[in-house]
């Protein structure tokens, strides 16, 4: 690690073959006689297919063996963010980079908040055009808070400056962010700056935002240079948050990168266990992606195993809209470790399936072992997961109950909340207006991605999941919505 140091003052098979998201420090500059020009990376890096848990198929579960779903809950977007920016550079995303459960907690939900620091839980559904085939939707959302009012925090941003970074949307889009970020910071909060290439360097330990300036001034020094060895500026990073970790903040390292490793460990499962334990302190992980060509698994996998979060942006709009709006808002923690369990009554379902999910399978015996881990919430976050059911003919009770379990941030005490859906609360048409609108976007959403995975949607093409986005767009006055009509018709044209 160099240090150079300069003194100063972020069924679907059912419903998939139906109907149709510490004190001051100091600041240094990266070298100022470094190449201006991008080197080559050592090797180009391998693109790993991501595995699924072995715990739950995606295939049907039948309720008179697998009466219960249980998962660790999700908040990644990125998924959803790169294969927009593929779709709209008329490529055909990779199927084994589309989660279907990232897609739909991108967009809004519009759910109630709880009137505490816990969860509110939503269960709701409606039956599609075969009776016997129907959603299930649960959601859970935390209470936001005023940016003004949260405690203060310490960010470690590690941030990518290889040769890869080079392309305009990369750096160039990261050193905007970072600067437009620290103008939303507060003055209790601190900021360290760590740079990678070859190998890492400390641009400025944990500095106070009364030193704002020269904050900026390490970021306007960074310049892109050599190969991708992200473990080494992870470690550092983590080494970083470690040392300035202050009990009563929020601890977070940052990692801005397009997680195309090519140095050093380059599996998400060897990163960790370097930094293991650091992160043991309670510094949870947010990865922001960018760049064309993305290293999809490895930035989620960390961000999934580090008790983060993972996102991608792609345009100044949507760094803009992560570090401005997000970012400063959903800086503290809810909660730690969450979990959600679904338990069907098998006299009414048949069978289910969670949407996507996949690699956040949990047993059910893991869903009150505190000991496993489970997802970090921030204050205002909705996780949305849909379930596809076939129900009982004529069958009539309670149909679900949804709980979710989460540890305080800060005294990981555990708490529950709960609730449940009777059979005759589901909508009769999921596709009536009598239905809620962003329950008829979870359905198009969830099927578009499906359908780019596996060439199945709930029974349904591009062209009608397209009408579905383009009424729905107009109903929502939602743009990601229209967007989405957009996507689906880009989708078609790239087939």
């Amino acid at each position: 690690m160099k240090t150079r140091p300069l003194a100063v003052g972020v069924g679907l098979a059912a419903l998939l073959a139906l109907a149709a998201c510490g004190g001051a420090g100091s600041v240094a500059s990266r070298s100022e006689n470094a190449p201006q020009h991008a080197r080559e990376p050592a090797a180009s890096p391998a693109r790993p297919v991501p595995t699924r848990s072995p715990i739950q198929e995606d295939t049907d579960q039948d309720t008179t063996t697998a009466q219960i779903s249980t998962f660790a809950l999700d908040v990644d977007t990125a998924s959803y963010g790169y294969a927009r920016r593929t779709l709209q550079e008329g490529r055909w995303p990779a199927p084994g980079e589309i989660r279907p459960e990232e897609w739909v907690n991108a967009f809004r939900q519009d759910y109630a908040q709880p009137p505490d620091d816990g969860f509110a839980v939503h269960v709701d559904g409606a039956k599609l055009p075969d009776r016997d085939e129907a959603v299930l939707r649960v959601g859970l959302q935390t209470r936001a808070s005023d940016t003004a009012a949260r405690r203060p925090a310490n960010l470690t941003f590690v941030v990518d400056v290889s040769g890869s970074m080079a392309e305009t949307g990369r750096l160039d889009l990261v050193k905007s962010a970072l600067h437009t970020l620290l103008d939303q910071l507060a003055p209790g909060d601190q900021v360290s700056i760590v740079a990678f290439d070859d190998e890492a360097e400390v641009l400025a330990s944990m500095t106070p935002l009364t030193a704002r300036d020269e904050l900026k001034s390490a970021v306007d020094r960074l310049v892109v240079d050599g190969g991708t060895n992200l473990e080494a500026g992870l470690v550092s990073g983590y080494e970083e948050a470690s040392k300035a970790f202050r009990p009563a903040a929020t601890n977070r390292v940052i990692l801005l990168s397009d997680g195309l490793a090519n140095q050093g460990s380059t599996a998400w499962q060897a990163i960790l266990d370097r930094v293991k334990e650091h992160a043991g302190k309670q510094v949870a992980l947010l990865t922001v992606g960018v760049g064309r060509e993305y290293g999809d698994e490895l930035m989620e996998q960390l961000a999934d195993n580090g008790d983060g979060l993972a996102v991608y942006v792609s345009s100044q709009e949507q760094a803009d809209k992560i570090f401005t709006t997000q970012l400063p808002a959903t800086i503290d923690l809810r909660a730690r470790d969450a979990k959600a369990q679904v338990v069907f009554n098998p006299s009414v379902v048949a069978s289910y399936r969670l949407i996507g999910y996949e690699n956040r399978a949990l047993t059910t015996e893991e869903f009150r072992d505190d000991s496993k881990d489970g997802g970090e919430i921030g204050p205002g976050h909705s996780v949305t997961a849909l379930y596809s059911i076939r129900l009982k003919p004529g069958a009539s009770g309670q149909l679900a109950q949804a709980t979710v379990r989460w540890q305080n941030p800060d005294t990981r005490a555990a708490s529950e909340a709960s609730k449940s859906l009777q059979a005759g609360d589901l909508a009769e048409d999921v596709w009536a207006k009598a239905t809620p609108v962003r329950l008829q976007v979870d359905v198009v959403v969830a099927a578009f991605a499906v359908y780019l995975r596996d060439k199945k949607a709930f029974g349904m093409d591009l062209p009608q999941l397209g009408e579905h986005a383009t009424r729905l767009a107009g109903t929502s006055e939602d743009p990601m919505v229209s967007e989405l009509a957009t996507l689906i018709d880009k989708a078609r044209s790239v087939r």
